[in-house]
């Protein structure tokens, strides 16, 4: 069992072809200085969330400041998920999120974690008016055989 404010490594997004597919076939919103891209689909793994953290080269050139903000990210969210957590084992969901850091400025540690607060509401709002339909309910839900999930 994880301990209450962990943040484990199966909790984090990685994979191309997971990655991949989360920017194809997910949707996005802002909420600044976040650009939040998720998909949401039917629990079939054991943890409900799975999310990564980007930083872009183009806007920090200096290695030490993205990390640092990557690392202010992932604490932001280590701190705050666990409503996002109940959530989506109350509706046997599980969702993968990126969050991409898209301001020009370099921000601290409390207006990350306000930031990070309103974006999590944003995409927990998202998630309750989200309806999943099954597709086929004689096969149960393979990585081609996928639940429709429906967006208002």
């Amino acid at each position: 069992m994880n301990k209450p404010n962990s943040f484990p490594k199966a909790e984090h997004l990685c994979g191309e072809k997971r990655i991949a597919r989360l920017y194809t076939q997910g949707e996005a919103f802002m909420a600044f200085p976040f650009r939040v891209v998720f998909r949401i689909e039917q629990k079939k793994d054991l943890v409900s969330a799975s999310v990564m953290v980007s930083v872009p080269k183009k806007r920090f050139k200096r290695a030490v400041k993205r990390n640092r903000l990557k690392r202010l990210l992932r604490e932001a969210y280590r701190l705050n998920k666990h409503a996002l957590i109940d959530l989506l084992e109350e509706k046997q969901l599980q969702i993968h999120v990126a969050f991409n850091y898209v301001s020009d400025e370099e921000l601290d540690f409390v207006t990350v974690e306000k930031k990070m607060k309103i974006a999590l509401q944003k995409l927990m709002d998202k998630i309750k008016n989200t309806k999943v339909v099954p597709t086929d309910t004689t096969n149960p839900p393979t990585e081609d055989n996928h639940s429709q999930i429906i967006m208002p």
